[in-house]
């Protein structure tokens, strides 16, 4: 069953043309996701190796039925493009672009309020269901079908922790980079609440970063709603304070959200805590050893 994206999705890449659009949508394809449509103003009625091109996202929902938009659109079009998605009533956004301004996605959650629109990102690498494909950058090989949820604020450790699982031969149900910045469309929390309710799902790993309190708020959920085990590591854990490491959600700042505040938050929601990334694979094989699930 897996979570967001599963058989019934039609993706439509916002972008489509540009050098990221046209690598991922082909990249996408490859990995047997259904991208049915593009958009790019101005370049309607065109194509991409036969994914028809449209120049705006409410054709492609209203003559191709897509109800998922990958976005890859430099930043200062990222924010219309969003909005845009929104009004043609897309169920899910995934958006990859970096540098948009807080003050943008601000406007961006107020009008997601309320729509029936979910969104991934920005500044993520994707979500990725093996078996049904991707929308995103997350390499094509290093998925695996299986049960194990996988939710990251780091990108670079979305695709560790993924290889890592697959390489001791651990499947994934949906693996999913929510992104770093400051604001995102979905956080750990609602993510963890899918992932409970997903009959496919064994395990989580939840991969958080310094910064914030998402991981604290996290914790609590997890300590009232969710009976599966958790499987978390916590990245930045040397930074020093005030140092931004990484993404722009990823600094200490007086003394909140440190990688100690979260590793015992995490703790003491029962939690299991890897404090090395090299060995969370393998905690998750134990947990799933232990729980009959492998």
């Amino acid at each position: 069953m897996a979570i967001l994206l599963d058989k019934d999705s039609r993706i439509v890449i916002q972008g489509i043309t540009g050098s990221e659009g046209s690598f991922h949508a082909r990249e996408s394809v490859k990995m047997g996701t259904r991208v049915v449509a593009g958009v790019t103003p101005g370049k309607g009625g065109t194509d991409l190796d036969g994914i028809p091109v449209y120049a705006r996202v409410c054709d492609a929902v209203e003559k191709e039925q897509t109800n998922v938009s990958g976005i890859y659109t430099p930043a200062a079009f990222t924010p219309d493009a969003i909005f845009e998605a929104i009004e043609a009533g897309v169920g899910l956004i995934v958006c990859m672009t970096e540098g948009i301004p807080v003050a943008e996605m601000i406007r961006v959650k107020q009008a997601l309020k309320g729509s029936g629109t979910r969104m991934i990102g920005p500044n993520c690498p994707g979500i990725a269901t093996p078996g049904v494909g991707k929308v995103g950058f997350m390499p094509n090989f290093i998925h695996q079908k299986g049960n194990v949820g996988v939710i990251s604020r780091s990108g670079t450790l979305t695709y560790e922790m993924i290889w890592q699982l697959t390489e001791l031969g651990i499947g994934q149900s949906t693996s999913i980079g929510i992104g770093g910045d400051p604001i995102v469309g979905t956080g750990f929390i609602e993510l963890l609440e899918l992932f409970q309710k997903d009959p496919e799902t064994e395990a989580i790993v939840m991969i958080g970063e310094i910064g914030g309190t998402a991981e604290e708020e996290a914790a609590e959920f997890i300590r009232g709603n969710v009976t599966k085990p958790v499987v978390s590591f916590i990245a930045g854990r040397t930074a020093p304070p005030g140092r931004r490491m990484g993404h722009a959600g990823a600094i200490i700042s007086g003394g909140k959200g440190t990688a100690a505040e979260k590793f015992k938050a995490l703790e003491g929601a029962g939690v299991l805590v890897e404090k090395n990334p090299a060995e969370i694979g393998r905690r998750v094989r134990e947990v799933l050893h232990s729980a009959g699930k492998t």
